[in-house]
């Protein structure tokens, strides 16, 4: 299995992880994985629906095809402040890009 550049998704904007994804690629990592648990899993989804479309402005950074290669679902036992165990659902979406970085016009 290749390495792959994790970002954990959270409750910041969806524009953030699509920003870091970009980062990412541009410098040079191709295979990234996407991982939310809970409540944060649609916002995953959407990340990688963005990149995948390349919708939006931050998206046009990206190289000219972004596939989701695979997706992971699973649940995983977590212990909160108070001493409870809840079981969370957990979403890994790997996609990699293809193709070269589009140059910036600002440049």
């Amino acid at each position: 299995m290749t390495d792959r550049r994790t970002i954990f998704i959270g409750k910041k904007p969806l524009h953030a992880y699509v920003r870091a994804v970009v980062m990412a690629m541009e410098g040079g990592e191709r295979s990234i994985q996407l991982v939310a648990r809970g409540a944060t899993i649609s916002r995953a989804v959407d990340v990688a629906e963005v990149c995948r479309r390349r919708s939006g402005h931050i998206a046009q950074s990206l190289p000219e095809t972004v596939n989701i290669e695979d997706l992971q679902c699973s649940s995983e036992q977590i212990t909160n402040d108070e001493g409870t165990v809840r079981t969370v659902s957990v979403l890994k979406i790997n996609i990699e890009g293809i193709g070269d970085v589009p140059q910036s016009e600002e440049e």
